[in-house]
């Protein structure tokens, strides 16, 4: 067992949802941060807390990002972190896990599950020892009091289906 970090160069948080039930919006998180504890040979055994500062973020639009910090969203002045903690995991076999875990937006809280694949391991004097990974799930945004639902001309503007994807690597500590 040994403490880990996420290398926030070779991280990604994403999330898409509809837009008037039509077109996908795709947006990412640019500060995210992670520590951990995980045995590489062992990983039904590790516990991760990964924090996000939420107003880092990105949609490629900056009035939808706005928005999306603002009180009709995420409230960003106010709950101005994401956080998830790891309280579980089970092995699928062929690398695949299922990391269960809190996931707290805007002060709610409710467990998730993220479908996990470990993409591999990588150990090198210079870049230290990583381990590599990639996982999504999905999650209805309203559980989250994220409850704000305009309608246009009789559709919805943003769906209530939400999905995470997160790929990246952790790199342990000294």
């Amino acid at each position: 067992m040994g403490s880990w970090q996420l290398d926030p160069y070779h991280t990604q948080v994403e999330f898409s949802a509809k837009h008037l039930g039509m077109m996908t919006v795709r947006g990412h998180f640019a500060d995210v941060t992670s520590t951990g504890e995980i045995d590489p040979d062992n990983l039904t055994d590790l516990h991760v807390e990964v924090t996000i500062q939420a107003a880092s973020i990105k949609t490629n639009h900056e009035v939808r990002d706005n928005d999306l910090r603002s009180p009709n969203f995420l409230e960003t002045d106010t709950y101005p972190v994401i956080t998830f903690t790891s309280t579980g995991v089970e092995s699928g076999g062929d690398d695949r896990y299922t990391v269960t875990g809190d996931l707290t937006i805007k002060g709610v809280t409710r467990s998730v599950a993220f479908q996990m694949t470990h993409l591999g391991e990588f150990n090198d004097p210079h870049m230290g020892h990583r381990i590599g990974y990639s996982g999504q799930t999905t999650i209805n945004r309203k559980d989250f009091g994220l409850t704000f639902n305009p309608i246009l001309d009789g559709r919805f503007v943003v769906s209530d289906e939400v999905k995470v994807m997160l790929e990246g690597e952790l790199v342990e500590g000294e």
